[in-house]
């Protein structure tokens, strides 16, 4: 299924309703672009290393070049099919899976499968939009885009190759301090869970300020359930949670969706 998803076989669960095309004028970065139409277009379901400020440099920036560069590659001054998700981010851009025809075969390649089976993105922890319709659609699409992006990691394709991109550690406070503002993977083994008011609590050390603490609202307890990650039965489970590092007294991802939480422990 892996290698039919990257050429964007039409069977893909991620192919949203809305479809309208455009050539491609410039990219911004490793997910975003411009059409000649004036449209501003960011992938849906993938998050990418930003270009870097003016002065900057290091492995991040480093990271924040090669990623555009790849989306360049793949698609500057092509036409792309857009298969829009009828959402929008606060920049105003177009959030959309986007399809570039292959040369050889004319058949349709998705972009974000590419960049994830590449090792130049990351599943994001949403691919879609929220409307009811969309739930099951999005959590079979987020399947797909995992299943790239764990072949490119496990092969160290791309920026998985690099320190910078690797897992964190769930208990390396050390590293968990420095993705602090950034999106980030981390692994780990769950001690405990807990409840305190309309909060879950999900720790991964036991001293909770030097460890990762995961966080899941209760009123969306039952949303995790149905995907079959009810939060006390991942107690002594090793997972893998993706989302955006805060540090509240002590290193934080609050998880609102379960497609942010993998058993890690399958693999």
């Amino acid at each position: 299924m892996a290698g039919a998803d990257a050429e964007g076989n039409s069977s893909s669960a991620c192919r949203f309703a809305k479809v309208s095309t455009g050539k491609v004028r410039t990219i911004a970065d490793g997910r975003s672009f411009a059409l000649e139409d004036g449209r501003e277009i960011r992938l849906a379901g993938i998050e990418v290393p930003l270009p870097p400020a003016p002065g900057e440099s290091g492995p991040r920036a480093d990271a924040g070049l090669r990623a555009r560069a790849a989306l360049e590659n793949l698609i500057a001054g092509r036409e792309v099919e857009l298969h829009e998700t009828g959402t929008a981010d606060r920049y105003a851009r177009t959030i959309a899976q986007a399809y570039v025809r292959t040369e050889d075969s004319g058949s349709a390649r998705s972009v974000a499968h590419h960049l994830l089976a590449a090792g130049f993105a990351r599943v994001a922890t949403q691919v879609g939009g929220q409307a009811g319709e969309q739930v099951g659609q999005n959590r079979l699409c987020t399947s797909e885009m995992l299943a790239q992006e764990r072949i490119a990691r496990e092969s160290k394709l791309g920026l998985w190759r690099e320190p910078y991109y690797a897992i964190r550690g769930a208990e390396s406070f050390a590293e968990l301090s420095a993705e602090r503002g950034h999106f980030t993977v981390v692994e780990g083994k769950v001690l405990s869970v807990r409840e305190s008011g309309g909060t879950i609590y999900m720790n991964f050390g036991r001293r909770w300020s030097q460890a990762l603490t995961v966080t899941i609202l209760k009123r969306n307890e039952r949303m995790f359930a149905a995907a079959g990650l009810e939060p006390r039965t991942l107690e002594n489970r090793r997972v893998r949670v993706r989302g955006w590092m805060d540090d509240r007294n002590g290193p934080r991802i609050d998880a609102s969706r379960p497609e942010q939480i993998e058993i890690a422990d399958r693999h």
